[in-house]
């Protein structure tokens, strides 16, 4: 595996003779949106169609496909014998989702991949840059009839905008004048078309949020699952395949970008690709291919990474005065087990508790019935730990809610969802009166 550095070059034919490629891209510190170009010999976007990205995941040809990389964040497939002959350039992108600048990222890197094998990396991190809010990362281009990649990390301060721009500026004029209304509309016929077995579940989603007042409320959503090995027999079943195809619907709702962020934990946590609306039906599959169970569980542990990720500047250290943020995150933590880590997880949740941040957590176990006088018509396990950290002392606000099921498909679709607003639009409103929420 090669190291690659800034403008450094490499023939594709030595590393992928038959032209196809696997593109790996991963970040850490900062939310990025990566897409990839389709440029002709002059540098220009082709046409719309070949801009590659969440909202567009394939071009026509099929020569670049947005797809899952077990291990990194997101990718693409280049077939570069597909591309037609006035592709000459595909440019592989990154821009900010939301607020900050490229100097926030921890690190990251753009991999090449043959036959699932990792051939070369560039690395990259804030250091590299300072305001800027989108790069360039790397370019695969023809010459002299070959393919050719050359790692580049050009930053740009505009952001999406100005790659657009930069590219030829097709496609930036509607970007600005884009309202709510819009991008709802647009996702409804993305998972019409990309995820049909979604759309049941975003319509019972839809009644829940606004029987609870948050019809349109926005949110990042995040989901946390447990890969220990007791929780074997629920990943072959599909089980939770099954609910996270849920908790993906209640993030269509939240957050019209069409995917949810997910954390799997054990002995230690790993952070694949968000599960979005075109890799959604065999997601679970893959990531658990990705990474077997283990052998412990540590509830710490994956909320440190949580926190990490969405609040960078704590680095999932304790936070002494409270943090305000335009959105919330609302994260589903799913365990069937107590954790190794209590005297950490217990930290964690009141230092969280200064953040726009709200953890649910479900146990998936038999056992007693709870006593809990809340929802008293749900069943119950005895998970003693989770329900002391429901009630938790230290916490500026109650950032956490507890209920458990013998199974994760226990409740109907709208009961599941009703259950998940219980607690969340009132930690809402303490969290602006604590100005956690601008």
């Amino acid at each position: 595996m090669e190291n690659l550095s800034r403008g450094q070059r490499l023939p594709l034919a030595g590393i992928a003779p038959d032209g196809r490629i696997d593109i790996g891209l991963s970040a850490a510190g900062l939310r990025l949106d990566f897409a990839c170009f389709g440029l002709g010999a002059d540098g220009k976007l082709l046409d719309e169609s070949y801009m590659t990205f969440f909202n567009q995941p394939r071009t026509p040809c099929g020569g670049a496909r947005l797809t899952s990389i077990p291990g990194d964040l997101t990718g693409f497939s280049i077939d570069t014998g597909l591309l037609p002959a006035n592709i000459d350039q595909l440019a592989i992108t990154a821009s900010v989702d939301g607020d900050g600048t490229m100097a926030q990222l921890s690190g990251g890197y753009l991999r090449l991949l043959a036959g699932s094998e990792e051939k070369a990396r560039f690395a990259f991190s804030g250091n590299d840059f300072a305001q800027e809010r989108a790069i360039m990362l790397g370019n695969l281009y023809r010459k002299d009839g070959q393919w050719r990649f050359m790692a580049v990390g050009q930053g740009f301060n505009g952001g999406l905008d100005a790659l657009v721009a930069h590219f030829g500026g097709a496609v930036a004029a509607p970007a600005p004048v884009a309202t709510p209304a819009p991008a709802r509309i647009s996702l409804e016929k993305r998972i019409a078309s990309t995820a049909p077995h979604l759309v049941s579940l975003v319509k019972h989603a839809t009644v829940s949020l606004e029987k609870a007042g948050l019809a349109d409320h926005r949110a990042k959503v995040a989901l946390v699952l447990d890969i220990s090995g007791s929780m074997g027999a629920l990943y072959r079943k599909g089980l939770v395949q099954q609910f996270a195809d849920r908790i993906l619907a209640l993030g269509c709702k939240f957050d019209d970008d069409g995917e949810i962020d997910v954390f799997l934990f054990g002995k230690h946590v790993h952070q694949p690709a968000p599960m979005s609306l075109a890799n959604a039906r065999t997601y679970i599959r893959d990531v658990v291919q990705a990474h077997p169970l283990e052998a412990d569980t540590c509830y710490g542990k994956a909320m440190e990474a949580v926190r990490r990720f969405y609040f960078p500047d704590a680095n999932g250290g304790e936070r002494k005065s409270p943090l305000s943020a335009p959105v919330p995150v609302f994260v589903m933590f799913v365990t069937d087990g107590s954790t190794s880590d209590k005297a950490l997880t217990e930290k964690q949740l009141r230092w969280a508790s200064q953040e726009p941040i709200f953890w649910q957590f479900m146990g998936i176990g038999k056992g007693k019935k709870s006593k809990s006088k809340k929802l008293a018509a749900f069943a119950h396990s005895d998970f003693p730990f989770l329900e002391q950290l429901d009630d938790l002392s230290g916490r500026l606000i109650d950032n956490a809610d507890f209920f458990s099921v013998e199974s994760p498909d226990e409740h109907s679709d709208s009961g599941l969802y009703d259950l998940l607003m219980a607690e969340y639009p009132g930690w809402i409103k303490m969290a602006k009166q604590h100005r956690l929420l601008a």
